[in-house]
C-alpha cells in the first residue's frame, strides 16, 4: 500500500488532488488507516487515476469522468477518444497560429505605414496574355478565406498540366473577381502558349485575358505579408488621382521553395479620375 504522497507522486499528481476526488467520490483511497485517517492507495487504482486524468484532458467534467467511468470504458475505448482529443487539439492549435500570423502581418503593416516609398508603383499596360488556371469560391477575401482555396488548387494545377502536355511558358496569375452571391471568384492560373478552351476532363481552361492598364507594385516576401504594399498601392492611387477598378492581380515573378524569398508583382486595374 502507498500512502498519499508516495501514490500522488507516482500518479504525477498532487496530494490535495487525491483528497479533491475522494471527497467527491471519484477515487477513494484503498484504505484509510482508522487510527491515523491516512489514506492508503493500491497500485492497481494507478489505472483509475489514469483514466480521469485521461478523461479530464478530453475536457471531461468531473462528474462526466465519474459517468464514464463507471461504465467501465476499455483501453480501446480511451485510446480512440484520446486520438480524437489529439486531432482536435492540433487543428486548434494550427488555427491559433493562423490567428497569430495574421495578426503579426497586421501589425507589421502598421509598423511599415509611410515607410514604404511611393515611387515603388508604377502605372504600365499590362499586355494580353493567356493562362491555364484552375478556378475556385471563397468566401470572403481575407487571408484566412482565399489561402485555403487558392493553395490546394496551385497544388492541382501544374501537375495536371504536366499529364496533358500542357507546358507554362510564363509566371503564376492569380486573379480575384466578385462572385454575385458574395464569395469571391479564385483564378490561380500560370501563363502558357496553349489554345483558349478546356484541357481535357481536368477541370482547367485556358483563357485569354486582356491588356489593362495597371498600377503596380512589387512585393518581396510572402504573401501572408502583402498588407504593407497593398495599402502603399492604396494610398499611392488615392494621391495621384486613380481609381482602382477591381482586385489586384498578383504575378509570381520568383517562387523558391523558401516563401520569404518569394517575389510577386501586384497590377490593379485602374482608371485616372
Amino acid at each position: 500500500m502507498f500512502t498519499i504522497g508516495d501514490f500522488a507522486r507516482y500518479g504525477r499528481v498532487s496530494p490535495r488532488m487525491l483528497r479533491h476526488y475522494d471527497a467527491i467520490g471519484l477515487l477513494r483511497p484503498a484504505r484509510t488507516d482508522p487510527a491515523t485517517g491516512y489514506r492508503l492507495y493500491g497500485a492497481a487504482q494507478l489505472a483509475r487515476l489514469n483514466r480521469i486524468i485521461a478523461l479530464k484532458d478530453l475536457g471531461f467534467t468531473l462528474q462526466q469522468v465519474g459517468a464514464v467511468l463507471d461504465e467501465q470504458v476499455g483501453p480501446e475505448e480511451l485510446r480512440g477518444m484520446l486520438r480524437l482529443r489529439r486531432a482536435e487539439l492540433a487543428e486548434a492549435v494550427a488555427a491559433a497560429s493562423e490567428r497569430l500570423a495574421r495578426v503579426e502581418a497586421r501589425l507589421r503593416s502598421i509598423e511599415s505605414e509611410g515607410r514604404m516609398p511611393a515611387d515603388d508603383v508604377v502605372i504600365k499596360t499590362v499586355p494580353a496574355v493567356r493562362v491555364a488556371e484552375l478556378t475556385g469560391t471563397a468566401a470572403s477575401y481575407q487571408p484566412e478565406d482565399i489561402g485555403p482555396v487558392i493553395g490546394p488548387m496551385y497544388e492541382r494545377l501544374f501537375p495536371l498540366l504536366e499529364g496533358t502536355g500542357v507546358r507554362p511558358t510564363g509566371p503564376g496569375i492569380a486573379r480575384y473577381e466578385d462572385e454575385p452571391g458574395g464569395g469571391i471568384v479564385v483564378h490561380a492560373g500560370v501563363t502558357v502558349a496553349a489554345p483558349v478552351g478546356a484541357v481535357g476532363d481536368t477541370g482547367v481552361r485556358v483563357v485569354e485575358l486582356p491588356p489593362f492598364e495597371a498600377a503596380t507594385i512589387v512585393h518581396r516576401g510572402a504573401m501572408d505579408d502583402v498588407l504593407p504594399a497593398a495599402n502603399t498601392l492604396a494610398r499611392w492611387l488615392e494621391a495621384n488621382g486613380y481609381r482602382s477598378t477591381g482586385y489586384a492581380r498578383e504575378v509570381s515573378l520568383e517562387c523558391p521553395p523558401d516563401r520569404e524569398q518569394w517575389v510577386t508583382e501586384l497590377q490593379e486595374p485602374v482608371v485616372k479620375v
